[in-house]
């Protein structure tokens, strides 16, 4: 079996493949700080409940956006898994043309879902991550990573206005019964989700007008859904696209 990490500044996602099958995901808070054991005492529960021992873990890929994070997964996988961590890069990774001033700027999590796309959907495309960063991520007709798009998150935003603005509260992510709020609450949600969509609209229209032609537009992450229904500048939503890039990329290092 793959164990596939996603490390995102908010989340990290364990996920189990066994051949090109996702078996299993699991989901906890990013804390740079915690320590191998501590990796250990979330997962084992898990692995034990889906009937899945450590043994059965055969290679570990690791796409992550929290160095610091780096070298405790990295212990933990020698220490519990017996097996070494393949940290994606735009160094360790090939087949992937990356067209950017500094190539070794590229996040992971973008050089995985660029990989997803070409795989699995078709190109020139735009790739939607809503994390705490919303990511706008553009791979050309050939299959060349372009450039993007780095916008602040929608829960960080929210995040940003609750602590900054006494009189405001914390608010949830949901599509608000209309544009005009009749009170605080439906206030500030209509401006976390109408003002998203016009970003979303906004950045992907001149996005297609830079690039001259037509481009596929994907979203994935938790919020993609929520945006999703409310614009047609969406194509399709898939979201568990990062993961499918890691297991692309391992089935590729596998052949090499």
């Amino acid at each position: 079996m793959l164990l596939a990490i996603d490390i995102g500044n908010t989340n990290t996602v364990f996920a189990l493949f066994e051949g090109e099958i996702l078996k299993q995901s699991w989901r906890c808070r990013t804390e740079s700080a915690r320590s191998v054991d501590e990796y250990a005492v979330f997962l084992r529960p898990l692995f034990e409940m889906a009937g899945i021992d450590w043994g059965d873990v055969s290679s570990v890929i690791v796409g992550s956006v929290v160095p610091d994070a780096d070298l405790h997964i990295e212990r933990f996988a020698r220490k519990y898994v017996n097996q070494p961590c393949f940290f994606v890069s735009a160094a360790t990774i090939e087949g992937l043309k990356i067209n950017l001033d500094r190539p070794g700027e590229l996040g992971a999590d973008r050089i995985v879902n660029a990989v997803a796309v070409i795989a699995h959907y078709r190109t020139p495309a735009i790739v939607i991550d809503f994390g705490t960063a919303t990511t706008f991520d553009v791979i050309g007709a050939d299959g060349t990573y372009q450039g993007g798009v780095i916008a602040p998150g929608v829960r960080l935003s929210i995040e940003a206005l609750h602590s900054r603005a006494a009189k405001l509260p914390r608010v949830g992510v949901k599509k608000p019964p209309a544009v005009i709020g009749k009170n605080t609450t439906d206030a500030m949600q209509s401006g976390m989700y109408w003002g998203y969509i016009g970003l979303i609209e906004g950045i992907v229209a001149q996005i297609r007008q830079e690039l001259g032609g037509n481009v596929f537009v994907l979203a994935t992450g938790g919020l993609a859904p929520v945006y999703a229904q409310s614009t047609e500048t969406i194509d399709q939503v898939d979201e568990h696209l990062t993961l499918k890039g890691l297991l692309n990329i391992h089935n590729k290092q596998k052949k090499q």
